[in-house]
């Protein structure tokens, strides 16, 4: 594998994106919105020109070299060669069958499909494309350069071999994949999102401040960001839209999304990527 589809410029995919430029692949990064893949490529040249957040062994080449890995397009036909696709699109299941449903006709026979998602099941994903064994699950953590593990979801009709390949390219970007079964919000997402919901509701009812939330996760059990600061990095929207995935597959009400995080994705409070959530940045 040498040239890799990355479908959706958003946080989460221009991470993927400049994890694999940074390592030697090519990348076809596609989002329907062009400021977006200029933005996209603006907060990747920020990132790669701050080498202090990186270890410098790792990036193959200087920035633009970098950069020149990593071709941008609005047509998702721009996929008809590559040899492996990552989406990122949003959680939304109408969204994401739209985009399988086109890239399957679009993309050679045998490329594998992997789906970066907090909580739509892999083998429903599968289930509208020609190529079932060749879909998996790819669940990258933010940021995406930084972090050193991925979450590999292997669905119902998910083969070895597919699996082989995706822990060879994650291997190849420095990453160790853990591999799960398919079920809504595999593992990380099941313990962490109601583990962000729940302190939520103790800011809703008035049991502590936001801050006092975090401090005491920081400081009683030694995690470097509270539920809320992480909450707020990982997007308070996608938080919610995950937790409502796991709501509505589970029929269990300890998933039920806390009003006030209702409220806040209303109100556009939605963390780093507006300024404002939990925190102000």
């Amino acid at each position: 594998m040498s040239k890799i589809g990355v479908i959706g410029a958003g946080t989460i995919g221009r991470g993927v994106a400049q994890s694999l430029a940074q390592s030697s692949f090519e990348v076809i990064l596609v989002d329907n919105v062009e400021r977006q893949l200029a933005d996209a490529r603006s907060q990747m040249e920020r990132d790669l020109r701050m080498r202090g957040l990186f270890r410098a062994e790792k990036l193959a080449g200087d920035t633009e070299t970098i950069l020149g890995r990593i071709v941008a397009s609005t047509e998702l036909t721009a996929l008809a060669d590559v040899d492996f696709v990552v989406e990122n699109v949003t959680e939304n299941w109408d969204i994401k069958r739209d985009v399988y449903e086109k890239i399957d006709k679009i993309c050679r026979p045998g490329v594998v499909f992997a789906v970066n998602t907090s909580a739509v099941p892999i083998t429903r994903v599968a289930s509208v494309t020609e190529r079932p064994a060749e879909v998996l699950g790819l669940h990258f953590m933010n940021p995406v350069p930084l972090m050193d593990t991925v979450e590999v979801i292997r669905g119902y009709f998910t083969s070895d071999q597919t699996l082989d390949i995706a822990l060879r390219l994650l291997k190849g970007v420095g990453k160790e994949g853990i591999v799960v079964q398919d079920a809504p919000g595999f593992v990380t997402n099941r313990v962490l999102m109601l583990t962000i919901n729940e302190a939520v509701f103790c800011v809703q009812d008035q049991v502590a401040t936001a801050e006092d939330v975090d401090r005491m996760f920081k400081g009683c059990f030694g995690h470097k960001m509270g539920p809320l600061e992480t909450g707020d990095l990982i997007g308070l929207d996608t938080i919610l839209n995950s937790l409502t995935v796991m709501y509505e597959s589970f029929k269990d009400p300890k998933y039920r999304p806390a009003p006030l995080l209702q409220k806040m994705v209303d109100a556009r409070l939605l963390g780093r990527k507006t300024s404002r959530g939990f925190y102000t940045y």
